[in-house]
């Protein structure tokens, strides 16, 4: 009877290891603010205490190629393995070891409730993965929708903003310009005048990115010839890459289809990201461009190796007049007028950057679109 009791207290106690360690993992996953790493790690030391002997026990998790191991974990023969699968996908396995093999066993090194457990927290494991996954994609498409209406709000802000000052600035350029004409103005009103029309025409292009990021403007679409357009923008920025230590890298696939598109708003697109990765290399560095297509669009990587962004502002820079230059070296137009142009031609960009790992912007355009040449936006 003694015996009896003993084994069902030993039975019992490795069920309540059992149950803690999922326990465990429960209050893990459960935990906000826990990066995956950590997570992981966390689940790792709460496996060898289920085991029958701890002392001896270690434990890997392999995912998605990244091995999670402690340095005094050494494979052997001694191993229980697991597979995490998600979504009928294998992404990965637990692997338990003992670090020396005990003779005494006689069911091999492992008991069968350890192998079932093993299974057991390899499927918890992947639960609390695709939770974690379905719960970062959700507030990713979140921010997305926010980021969109966001811009939609700025983009008519500034198309407002446009038609309000377009009509007093043509006032003033034209009497600024008649003014200068008639006979007999002093020379120090004359160049007082000359300012005012510099200013006013510098005005002027300010309310015209303003318009092109609203999207207010009608553009001039036709058949093009992408890696043309993009060859033709380049043009004039290749010597001086090369004056400033850039190297330019540039794979265009050939024989692209042409798509609908206005090839003056696409050059602007890609001189406006090409300028903002040159400044971002100030001491020189590597700016890749190149082309490549799928069944139904093209895409355009550009991609540099400057001083990268922080996430905060990668957030931020597609927002019109957002800048991190200093007073007086932008205005905060060009990424915004980028992204105005590409949604414009029924496209869209991305952008990846982190700080001192440079940044890449990935546009998409669609290869088929309406049959119309000239569609105003």
């Amino acid at each position: 009877m003694t015996l009896l009791n003993q084994h069902t207290q030993a039975a019992l106690q490795e069920r309540v290891k059992e149950l803690s360690c999922l326990y465990g993992m429960s209050q893990i996953a459960e935990t906000p603010y826990v990066s995956l790493d950590d997570l992981i790690y966390s689940i790792m030391d709460l496996i060898p205490p289920a085991w029958q002997y701890p002392e001896i026990t270690r434990t890997r998790i392999i995912l998605d190629g990244i091995d999670y191991s402690l340095p005094d974990f050494e494979s052997n023969d001694n191993k229980l393995a697991s597979d995490i699968m998600i979504d009928n996908k294998k992404r990965g396995k637990i692997e338990i070891i003992y670090t020396r093999e005990r003779p005494e066993l006689d069911e091999g090194p492992f008991l069968k409730e350890e192998r079932k457990l093993l299974d057991t927290v390899a499927k918890e494991l992947a639960m609390i993965i695709k939770r974690r996954e379905s719960e970062e994609d959700k507030n990713r498409l979140q921010n997305q929708l926010h980021h969109a209406d966001r811009l939609a709000t700025v983009g008519e802000l500034a198309a407002g903003l446009a038609h309000e000052i377009n009509e007093p600035l043509g006032s003033i350029l034209g009497f600024a310009q008649l003014a200068g004409k008639y006979p007999g103005v002093p020379d120090q009103v004359k160049r007082d005048l000359e300012k005012i029309v510099r200013s006013s025409l510098h005005a002027r292009e300010i309310v015209k990115k303003m318009t092109l990021f609203s999207r207010q403007v009608t553009a001039q679409k036709k058949q093009i010839d992408i890696n043309q357009v993009i060859e033709d923008s380049l043009y004039f920025y290749k010597s001086r890459c090369q004056k400033e230590g850039i190297k330019l890298d540039i794979k265009l696939q050939p024989d692209l289809p042409f798509i609908i598109a206005d090839p003056v708003h696409i050059n602007q697109v890609v001189v406006n990201i090409v300028v903002n990765a040159m400044q971002a290399m100030p001491h020189g560095g590597v700016l890749n461009i190149k082309t490549l297509t799928s069944a139904d669009e093209i895409m355009l990587i550009i991609k540099d190796t400057g001083v990268g962004m922080k996430e905060e502002v990668m957030e931020q820079i597609f927002y019109p007049f957002f800048t991190t230059k200093k007073a007086g070296q932008g205005l905060g137009l060009g990424l915004s007028v980028v992204h105005g142009i590409i949604t414009a031609h029924g496209g869209s960009i991305s952008v990846i950057s982190e700080p001192g790992k440079g940044t890449e912007f990935k546009i998409s355009l669609p290869i088929n679109l309406p049959a119309a040449s000239n569609t105003s936006e």
